[in-house]
């Protein structure tokens, strides 16, 4: 394997997953490098794709030949189109997803993609001479060198997760966070700030009274994201289940 390419990206969410896709398929020899290769465009929060702006952006990128749309479609388990009630300028497609078979659709996708090669490590330092960005150093201490650097690190950049009152370092549930690249860009004078994201809790179904609970069933006709014809989805459509607070919970929150 090579250490020189035409560009390097950091970070295998679905911002990295899409630029690494992108960039290979325009013809650069393109290296994706993510801490684990088994999350890739892990589905982090709540494992849906669209709603209000982000459903139009997705019919965008699918317009210019990203994946998003097409994976969404391949794993959905259910399509709503949300605010129907309003104008049709805020319609706004939405679908659920199964985020298991999502990441390894996208991981199957990039590996059938020509161009584009993948290493499993962490990315701590930029190698940079004369201002000028060159390539990357690895917490294994491999450098790779290429003509652009693309940065899609999300929430792990000297990542803090707050559960309750507890305060862990890590990028995900289970996962560490990255150091390095944050103080590094802090020596050049670029702002670095947080990512932040709210992740809801995974609740194991067989303990929920689904009959106390306000069934969501999506849309009878299922709709899509890509405009591309023929994508296949198999499985099973499920429904979404509304649960509403009351006074007793927010004093709890409180």
């Amino acid at each position: 394997m090579t250490d020189t390419f035409d560009v390097i990206v950091v970070g295998a969410g679905h911002a990295g997953s899409e630029a690494a896709a992108a960039a290979a398929n325009l013809g650069s020899s393109t290296l994706l490098i993510t801490m684990d290769l088994f999350t890739t465009a892990k589905m982090s929060c709540n494992p849906a794709m669209g709603g209000i702006a982000k459903g139009q952006i997705i019919r965008e990128i699918d317009a210019m030949g990203g994946y998003t749309g097409i994976i969404t479609d391949q794993t959905s388990i259910q399509f709503r189109m949300l605010n129907l009630s309003k104008g049709p300028a805020m319609w706004s497609p939405r679908a659920q997803s199964d985020r298991v078979k999502f990441s390894v659709k996208w991981r199957e996708a990039l590996e059938k993609t020509n161009n584009l090669h993948f290493w499993q490590d962490t990315v701590n330092e930029l190698i940079i001479e004369k201002d000028i960005i060159k390539g990357v150093k690895t917490k294994l201490g491999v450098k790779f060198y290429a003509e652009a650097v693309i940065l899609t690190n999300g929430t792990f950049l000297n990542g803090l997760m707050h559960v309750g009152n507890n305060k862990i370092k890590g990028g995900r549930d289970s996962e560490n966070a990255s150091y390095g690249l944050s103080e590094q860009l802090i020596k050049y004078d670029i702002p670095v700030l947080r990512m932040k994201t709210g992740t809801p809790a995974r609740l194991d179904g067989r303990t929920i009274d689904f009959n106390k609970l306000k069934e969501q069933k999506g849309d009878e006709h299922m709709g899509k994201f890509s405009f591309l014809p023929n994508i296949v989805n198999h499985l099973k459509q499920r429904s979404c289940y509304i649960a509403y607070t009351n006074t007793k919970t927010h004093e709890t929150l409180k």
